[in-house]
């Protein structure tokens, strides 16, 4: 996760140097990145429960939840988070929000119908994790040049370089050139530094969750048996929340270890290999 992060950061810091470099209105694009990202900061758990359809619900509504995650939040010494349902069959959870004040919890109630009690504790352990770390923040930080590299590309797509972000020195056709080729190596490089970040931050809240419990092997449970549900559910279900993929515990649609390298989380394989070894290390095997 550090190297992943250094080498963020040594693209970015070329990034920055080539725009300077060009004079290109940089304010104006970091204006615009800044004012986006942090709409989808402020906003993302309003943004996500509205995009799934989930509600908020009270402590009579689920008591399990609720009480499972009152027990669990004192245990990592956090605030309880909020609880919402999503009616779906699909088996998944996720978590959302800015920060641990602000957090919400959410589970689907084909969830609720599929998993044992210490599965589910499994299961909110993890999400409780990615609140604990903070994870919606790192991955809005990280993606901030991404964006403003993004918006380059975009504009020179559109012929919007020369107007709309602004004045450039006359650097002639070559500086042009740089800049967009620049912000192109950018924006897919960060694309796969990303994604490998997003994996990172999900083996650490598995291994997050299941110290919080004591239990790798309940966890690793629930993941192949929501992982085994998914397989049933229909295409088109899972399509229409595609989307959602980075904040579910389980990928809707997910693809195999090949394709481990464009996604946002790890493969179940190696997920369930390191919560084993886990459980084996905590039984001294």
């Amino acid at each position: 996760m550090v190297v992943t992060m250094l080498l963020l950061g040594a693209l970015y810091l070329g990034f920055l140097t080539v725009l300077w470099q060009s004079g290109m209105d940089f304010f104006s694009l970091a204006l615009i990145a800044a004012v986006l990202l942090g709409a989808q900061y402020y906003f993302s758990d309003k943004l996500v429960l509205w995009s799934m359809g989930a509600r908020i619900v009270s402590p009579d509504e689920a008591p399990e939840v609720h009480g499972i995650l009152e027990r669990l939040a004192a245990l990592a010494d956090l605030p309880k988070p909020r609880v919402a349902l999503v009616e779906s069959d699909m088996p998944n959870a996720f978590a959302t929000g800015r920060n641990p004040r602000n957090a919400v919890v959410a589970v689907t109630s084909g969830l609720l119908r599929r998993l044992e009690r210490p599965e589910l504790e499994a299961v909110l352990a993890h999400e409780l994790t990615h609140v604990k770390n903070r994870d919606a923040m790192v991955i809005t930080i990280a993606s901030f040049l991404s964006t403003v590299a993004y918006f380059i590309t975009r504009s020179f797509a559109f012929g919007g370089y020369y107007g709309g972000y602004g004045r450039r020195r006359d650097r002639g056709a070559g500086g042009v050139v740089i800049v967009y080729l620049a912000a192109l190596a950018v924006w897919v490089i960060s694309f796969f530094l990303i994604r490998a970040l997003s994996r990172y931050r999900e083996y650490a809240a598995d291994r997050g969750g299941a110290i919080l419990t004591g239990a790798p092997a309940q966890l690793a449970a629930a993941l192949l048996k929501i992982s085994g549900t998914m397989q049933h559910i229909p295409a088109r279900d899972l399509r229409e929340v595609e989307a959602m993929n980075a904040f579910f515990i389980v990928p809707a649609l997910g693809g195999s270890s090949l394709m481990e390298l464009f996604s946002t989380h790890p493969s179940l394989e190696n997920r369930v290999a390191r919560l084993t070894r886990m459980q084996q290390e905590m039984e001294g095997i």
